[in-house]
């Protein structure tokens, strides 16, 4: 279960992660960690999406992918889940990754440690009942990493991943325009894995609307360069 720390440089900083642990959401540092920022297979692209499953906005995402004929990795929150299981299984069905966000969008450094392994291992057992499948990877919300995620992600057999790219698609200001810049900038290229969210759940409201519309465009971004959309599971090594 400790693996993927060794493989990710991480085992020795564990116990240093909850000192500095917001390190983890900003762009230079997972550049260097490259397996953390879901640095993958030179052909692939991995599309994320968080915060759902949302009913008011989910099923559009995937009428959306099923047009582009797109897979794509969820990380869910719980307790939206829980709420929503027959999407949660539409979600699996339609071809697509789960991954464990947390049961609530709460700043794990703000959460004593067993709060943190409470709520991973309430979400990852949720999608094993609702769908039979254990989930792989997990992203914490926010991207911060503490001792006390990676620990309970070591205990359940998660895998932490996080992104190269992301679209700030949350901003109340944020535009299919807007999106498209912030991905590119960040690199819609071969390795990558992008961010956006399915759900406002922790956004400015109807936020979601401006990833929905960007779909389109990264589908045909990652086309003319020769590269695959694809699961995180299809897209790490």
């Amino acid at each position: 279960m400790r693996n993927w720390l060794l493989a990710t440089g991480l085992s020795a900083a564990v116990a240093g992660l909850h000192a500095g642990p917001a390190l983890t959401a900003l762009a230079p540092v997972r550049r260097r960690l490259r397996a953390l920022s879901g640095v993958g297979r030179p052909g692939t692209v991995a599309l994320t999406l968080d915060d759902g499953p949302d009913p008011g906005s989910t099923p559009a995402f995937l009428r959306s992918l099923a047009r582009l004929r797109v897979p794509a990795t969820f990380f869910v929150l719980g307790g939206m889940a829980a709420k929503a299981p027959d999407l949660l299984r539409r979600i699996r069905e339609d071809g697509h990754e789960l991954g464990v966000h947390g049961w609530t969008h709460r700043d794990h450094l703000r959460m004593r440690p067993a709060l943190v392994y409470d709520e991973l291992a309430r979400t990852a057992d949720l999608l094993l009942a609702t769908c039979g499948v254990p989930p792989i990877w997990f992203r914490p919300p926010y991207g911060i990493l503490c001792a006390g995620s990676l620990l309970a992600a070591a205990r359940l057999g998660l895998r932490p991943v996080l992104w190269s790219a992301w679209g700030r698609d949350w901003e109340a200001g944020a535009t299919t325009d807007s999106v498209l810049a912030h991905l590119r900038r960040g690199g819609i290229r071969g390795g990558a894995t992008l961010l956006l969210h399915d759900s406002d759940r922790a956004a400015a409201p109807g936020a979601w609307r401006s990833a929905l519309g960007a779909l389109t465009a990264i589908a045909g971004d990652c086309e003319r360069q020769g590269l695959r959309l694809a699961r995180i599971s299809d897209h790490l090594p």
